[in-house]
């Protein structure tokens, strides 16, 4: 993705690859496949398609793609080399050339922006940490005085910095909204003791983000993981899976900007977000598929965000 976006570039909006159980998400082709040495892996290929609303947009931001998957491999990376064996993480490569049964062009397709993985059972537990008031958690807030079940103090604004961060799980819905929960009903989900370690994986992972974002400018409000459980393993533990800190799973606020009290301008597609607000609030679309086509404008804004983002939090391209 390059800042020198131009309108006319083509958005990857599918991958149609020769590869079993096919399955797609709101953003990534994910199937399953072989590493070049013969392992089973899950192969995830980040489209450029963007999702506002829960509804997939009919024109996506051209690179989107591989700004997610740059931006993943980077953190993935700095990940393993702060905790080493006590974050596993699902990552074996990002190299197309690691995937057998592909042809040359099918791998020039998926430079950039794929991730080969271990094959995991995912945990059904969407795992967020907060250290900012912001989205349903100020929702809640206002309301109850409480976000998932956690007591916050009184008084707290709109992105306020939150004394600290905190774990708040959500349920992973294959439609639709995920719901919040508390962390006792994720306990009846998944077990106590697994969601022990998966708080406190989470909210090392958000602090080690904050703090090595905070340097490049940049804040970390929240975000958001997903962990599975490794196949083919006695006992298996949980590892880090999906995608980490990027700025589709993840809140990033430019901090020279910084002001709570209000929403905070970000660095994803928030440019989306308000031009699909003012039609619906003009009454010309509901939040329903499909959506509307986007202006040029707006995705050329939203492409420069994610390159913004990319280059402040320092991520070399993947080639």
């Amino acid at each position: 993705m390059s800042a020198d976006f131009s309108c006319a570039d083509a958005a990857l909006m599918a991958t149609d690859l020769p590869l079993p159980h096919r399955r797609g998400g709101k953003v990534r082709d994910v199937y399953d496949g072989t590493t070049a040495d013969g392992r089973p892996c899950v192969v995830l290929v980040a489209t450029d398609r963007l999702s506002a609303f829960d509804v997939v947009m009919p024109r996506g931001v051209p690179g989107k793609g591989k700004v997610l998957t740059a931006t993943a491999a980077m953190w993935f990376d700095r990940l393993a080399a702060h905790f080493g064996d006590a974050l596993p993480h699902h990552l074996l490569s990002t190299d197309p050339a690691d995937l057998s049964g592909l042809t040359d062009a099918q791998r020039d397709t998926l430079r950039g922006r794929v991730m080969i993985g271990r094959p995991t059972d995912v945990i059904p537990i969407e795992c967020v940490a907060r250290g900012y008031l912001a989205g349903s958690g100020w929702k809640e807030y206002q309301r109850d005085g409480t976000v998932c079940g956690v007591t916050l103090p009184p008084g707290l604004r709109q992105c306020d910095k939150l004394p600290e961060p905190i774990f708040t799980p959500a349920t992973k819905a294959a439609q639709g909204h995920d719901e919040n929960i508390s962390f006792d009903q994720a306990c009846d989900l998944v077990g106590r003791e697994r969601m022990e370690i998966l708080r406190r994986r989470t909210l090392d992972v958000y602090r080690f983000g904050h703090d090595y974002a905070a340097q490049r400018g940049i804040i970390l409000a929240d975000t958001k993981l997903e962990f599975g459980l490794p196949r083919g393993t006695d006992n298996p533990a949980p590892i880090l899976i999906d995608e980490v800190l990027t700025p589709d799973s993840s809140r990033f606020w430019p901090a020279d900007e910084y002001e709570p009290g209000h929403d905070q301008p970000s660095f994803d597609k928030q440019f989306v977000r308000n031009y699909l607000e003012e039609l619906v609030a003009q009454g010309k679309w509901h939040k329903q598929s499909p959506g509307p086509d986007l202006p040029d404008d707006i995705v050329a804004q939203t492409a420069a965000r994610y390159d913004e983002a990319m280059r402040l939090l320092g991520v070399p391209a993947l080639t």
